[in-house]
């Protein structure tokens, strides 16, 4: 069994990850001003390509890294880096406006995607391993945590841009994940279950694991529509900028609260339920969003609100079903459900970019991205239609 104060780390971890997987989306309206970076909306979608790549590239290793040199010190490494990328994109605030600013903001969501592929799956792992008995729930509660600091990110950007020092974001962010550096390095924080035996190992990557891969995409697309693009559309819509950060907070809000929310009734709604619902939900959020009139932030902000309602839950349980199902992929799973989802993290952040540079309204975009939400609802009978609505019981390898 886990010792609380591991258990206190990993999730005081999650707050942090979150917060600083929010830092560069919550700071859009920063990035693209005139006055301060002044970048084009293809260049602030460009600026996450680095970071999706580092980031499918951490997660994809990070089973085999967890394997050859443990689960703390792949935690540890993600730490580090994200640490680094908190510190570049600092330094690139000196300099805002510079040629040298946007090479270091690329350097940072590089940093960041290393650091969120490394982390996350093993937070995720060690979770589900900490708690054997119920580890759906526990991924969510972990993720719900995790949405607890994407939450903050754009509260803390509007509170510190207020008072003419937005870098105050960053700078919290570097202090928080020194902090847990110091404190993990003084912790076991390993996967408990004994490691399968050769006859368990799996050979090559199982065919269902491409079922939860797809879904992963199709999530990263609906999520970051939404996660990088919310702001920018509700200034489009004339909002100020402190009401698009209400948007913003209201979107990561409620994927939080959904979290706690489905965890909590899981006994009396299956998560198999869920799981169907939730993009039907979206849907109909990305079709209001993209009916949104000028001028009228409430109903923006409570669009939003309705979008990361039907966000919540999907992700936490694509990768406790997959851990549960693919028992002998399971140390795998996780990395690699993240490294889809940041696949379609990075087709929504980069691809909206050019298209809004060449006049493409983002109402439109969240109109196409009703479509994908409903797709993603017809996978999610691939995935889960065959599924028990029973409560989950304990894998007999690490996993969710």
């Amino acid at each position: 069994m886990a010792t609380s104060a591991e258990t206190r780390v990993v999730n005081a971890a999650g707050v942090v990850q979150g917060i600083a997987l929010v830092t560069f989306p919550a700071a859009s309206t920063i990035l693209t001003d005139p006055d301060e970076y002044d970048l084009s909306s293809s260049q602030y979608g460009a600026l996450f390509l680095p970071q999706v790549i580092t980031a499918i590239t951490a997660a994809l290793l990070g089973a085999s890294l967890s394997g050859r040199f443990g689960t703390k010190r792949v935690y540890m490494a993600g730490l580090c880096a994200g640490l680094v990328s908190t510190t570049l994109l600092l330094a690139s605030a000196a300099v805002a406006g510079d040629s040298v600013a946007y090479p270091l903001l690329l350097l940072a969501t590089a940093t960041l995607g290393a650091g969120f592929g490394l982390t996350v799956p093993a937070l995720n792992t060690l979770t589900a391993d900490f708690h054997p008995d119920a580890p759906d729930r526990a991924v969510l509660v972990l993720n719900a945590l995790l949405g607890f600091g994407t939450v903050l990110a754009p509260v803390f950007v509007a509170i510190f841009d207020g008072l003419g020092a937005w870098w105050g974001l960053p700078l919290v962010s570097a202090i928080l994940l020194a902090v847990l550096v110091l404190v993990s390095a003084r912790l076991p924080l390993e996967v408990r279950v004994a490691p399968a035996t050769p006859s368990q190992a799996p050979r090559g990557i199982p065919s269902r694991f491409w079922v939860y891969a797809g879904f992963a995409v199709l999530y990263g697309i609906c999520e970051t529509v939404n996660g990088n693009w919310a702001q920018l559309d509700m200034t489009d819509l004339g909002s100020s900028t402190t009401e698009a950060s209400l948007a913003l907070t209201a979107f990561w809000g409620t994927v939080t609260l959904g979290r706690i929310l489905f965890a909590a009734i899981e006994t009396w709604f299956p998560s198999r339920l869920t799981y169907h619902a939730l993009p039907l939900v979206l849907a109909g959020a990305f079709v209001l969003v993209a009916l949104l009139p000028d001028d009228q932030p409430a109903f923006g902000i409570a669009a939003f609100a309705l979008a990361g309602l039907g966000c919540s839950a999907l992700l936490p349980l694509t990768i406790s079903f997959g851990q549960r199902e693919l028992t002998t992929y399971a140390a795998a799973a996780a990395g690699g459900v993240i490294a889809f989802y940041q696949l379609g993290y990075g087709i929504a952040a980069f691809g909206v970019g050019p298209l809004r540079d060449a006049g493409v309204e983002l109402s439109t975009v969240y109109a196409l991205a009703a479509i994908v939400a409903l797709a993603m609802f017809a996978w999610s009978f691939v995935v889960a239609g065959r599924r028990s609505s029973s409560p989950p019981v304990a894998l007999p390898g690490s996993g969710a």
